[in-house]
């Protein structure tokens, strides 16, 4: 298969301190991975670096042709403002401005999609509610309802089920498995071990540099999982920028 993305020797970090260290491998077209480690190992991080918020301070990441302008990313709940004046009808149809542009017009088509995305995540009838009215469920939806209508190849999720009720997890994962079957490549940000064993194949274990990366079960051992806790618990947060000895 494809390599959708490709890590070489990649280190991020800010102000010059690294926060994930030398990561080498390839996230093949179609997968779907949970990528998972303590507190400060870097997850989000990773994220942002995949879509340029964040520069590698060495290393690189390179994507295929087909990928590289077509990402679509939900950051965590933290991060967005409902208190911004919007209704769940305007900030879902965003996820059109890649086609129409910041002020251009929805047609037919678009406004078609755009309910069909609100009745997919069972949010008809919410469309002119502010955002700010709504629960931590209902505005995860909202929000995979615009990752419905960005239509994008890549789809990166950043802790999309925290604090969100069990029923709206189990109708994001339908979606991120829907996704999945056609053949998106998906990864997503968890700390629910539960969730990441049942429905996620691949697993990328940080700890401000990769412990293991692969099949699931492999990746979740009981070895694996404490060696990545120890190496936060020693992580040094005045460290100078590592070099990889040759």
């Amino acid at each position: 298969m494809t390599a959708a993305i490709q890590f070489h020797d990649v280190t991020l970090g800010y102000d010059r301190h690294p926060a994930v260290h030398h990561l080498d491998g390839a996230v093949k077209e179609g997968s779907l991975l949970a990528v998972v480690g303590p507190n400060g190992a870097g997850k989000s991080t990773l994220l942002k670096s995949i879509i340029s918020i964040l520069k590698p301070l060495s290393g690189s990441i390179r994507f295929s042709d087909a990928m590289r302008h077509r990402i679509a990313y939900l950051p965590q709940a933290a991060e967005i403002d409902q208190s911004f004046p919007i209704t769940v009808f305007d900030l879902i149809s965003a996820g059109n401005w890649h086609r129409t542009g910041f002020l251009g017009g929805f047609g037919k088509a678009q406004n078609q999609k755009l309910h069909a995305a609100i009745e997919t995540v069972g949010l008809a009838g919410f469309e002119n509610r502010s955002i700010g009215t709504l629960s931590g469920g209902q505005m995860q939806r909202v929000l995979f309802a615009r990752l419905l209508l960005q239509d994008a190849p890549v789809i990166l999720l950043d802790e999309p089920f925290t604090a969100v009720d069990s029923n709206t997890i189990n109708d994001l994962l339908g979606l991120i498995e829907r996704w999945h079957q056609e053949k998106r490549t998906i990864i997503t940000v968890l700390h629910d071990m539960t969730i990441v064993k049942k429905h996620f194949p691949e697993t990328l274990l940080l700890a401000r540099e990769p412990v293991a990366w692969g099949a699931t079960a492999e990746v979740l051992s009981e070895a694996n999982l404490d060696r990545a806790r120890h190496m936060i618990e020693a992580h040094d947060p005045h460290a100078d920028i590592c070099v990889r000895a040759a």
